[in-house]
């Protein structure tokens, strides 16, 4: 059994097996703190995500299920997936918990430099670049659909690179099977599809396509392309380059509220992309885009037909088709909410003893856990 560090950061407690080391704490959100954390022996870095109160609720504990789930299921170059999963061992002479003492739980994946929002912030991305990291996203994307799961929550902050400008999709919190009913609270304000803020109830994954729509957008411009400052707002600031929507997109509008407020408003046109985004000589890339930011959901490209796009042509290979489906995601538990706190716990505790790290990171494991030893 491996030994167990204890230490406060931030003014939380974390416990971690000794063949880690934490190198600084990267970043704290009400779920979770995140660590930039050393393999002992070794040049491996990884991240750790303490997850914070995670059987607080029903609703917690669901969530922290679902997260495992996710990042045990992805195994692929453009999505965060999962190296490794603990938790402490129990107070008692008994190291194995019991469901009363298990209380933490901990999650071991990739750490990548710096998140996007961070890299448009500080620099101006090249053509090339640019490119690049679409299409990287795009093929992430693709994978995860095809498994059929909606993100729900693309932005730059969800979207980590490193220095050598390969990228992974992170945080599934908010991910969820397609299926009817699903609540709008999704995706942070400025990159939320049209048909979750006018309340569409049976949306689909074309709502991510929006959201990959207004990073490309910034990945141009170098700034956001919806900044609404609240729910109102952000329909204005939609409606003022998109344009009124059609009285067919108004009709499928649930929220009465919200469709008597966009028939307040003057009618408008949509307004010129070229000149918005400075893309007057770029044919390809300006009709990528203008295919992204679609106000029905219906008439949006997909992430498989936006990668044999002609703008990103000379960068497929012929084995990325292959890597970028995924098995189909069994997610059956999401309409067990009857279940107490004390059966997801269980389900999680079962997700992590039968967790098996990849085979690379298995064997980097085995050799910290010698030097440890030693």
């Amino acid at each position: 059994m491996s030994k167990f560090t204890k230490f406060v950061m931030d003014e939380k407690e974390w416990e971690i097996p000794e063949v880690y080391e934490v190198v600084r704490l990267l970043g704290a959100g009400s779920f979770g703190q995140v660590s930039k954390v050393k393999l002992r022996g070794s040049e491996v870095n990884v991240a750790i995500k303490k997850l914070l109160q995670p059987f607080e609720t029903a609703e917690h504990a669901k969530r922290v299920y679902r997260e495992i789930r996710l990042l045990k299921h992805m195994d692929h170059p453009n999505v965060i997936s999962l190296l490794d999963i603990f938790h402490p061992p129990s107070p008692s002479s008994n190291p194995t918990p019991t469901l009363e003492n298990f209380q933490q739980v901990y999650l071991v994946t990739h750490l990548m430099d710096a998140d996007l929002h961070n890299v448009i912030r500080s620099q101006k991305l090249s053509h090339s670049q640019i490119k690049v990291i679409l299409y990287q996203i795009l093929r992430g994307l693709k994978y995860i659909h095809s498994s059929g799961v909606l993100h729900r929550d693309l932005k730059p902050g969800n979207i980590a690179v490193n220095k050598d400008c390969e990228l992974r999709i992170l945080d599934f919190g908010m991910a969820r099977l397609t299926s009817k009913d699903m609540t709008t609270y999704v995706t942070t304000r400025w990159y939320r599809a049209p048909e979750i803020l006018f309340c569409w109830k049976n949306y689909t994954n074309a709502i991510d396509m929006w959201s990959v729509g207004c990073i490309f957008a910034e990945l141009i411009t170098g700034r956001p392309l919806f900044p609404g400052r609240d729910y109102l707002n952000q329909l204005e600031c939609i409606i003022d380059k998109m344009g009124t929507p059609s009285d067919e997109f108004k009709r499928n509008i649930d929220f009465e509220g919200a469709r008597k407020y966009i028939e307040s408003l003057p009618t408008k046109s949509q307004c010129d992309f070229a000149e918005l985004f400075g893309l007057a000589g770029n044919s390809q890339e300006l009709e990528l885009i203008q295919k992204m930011l679609v106000m029905d959901p219906d008439n949006r490209i997909t992430a498989d037909e936006a990668l044999r796009h002609p703008f990103l042509k000379d960068l497929v290979q012929p084995h990325h088709n292959d890597e970028d489906t995924a098995p189909v995601y069994d997610q059956n538990f999401e309409n067990m909410d009857w279940l107490s706190v004390k059966c997801w716990k269980e389900l999680v505790l079962n997700e992590i003893r039968n967790f098996r790290p990849p085979p690379s990171y298995e064997e980097t494991l085995k050799c910290a856990k010698c030097q440890v030893d030693q």
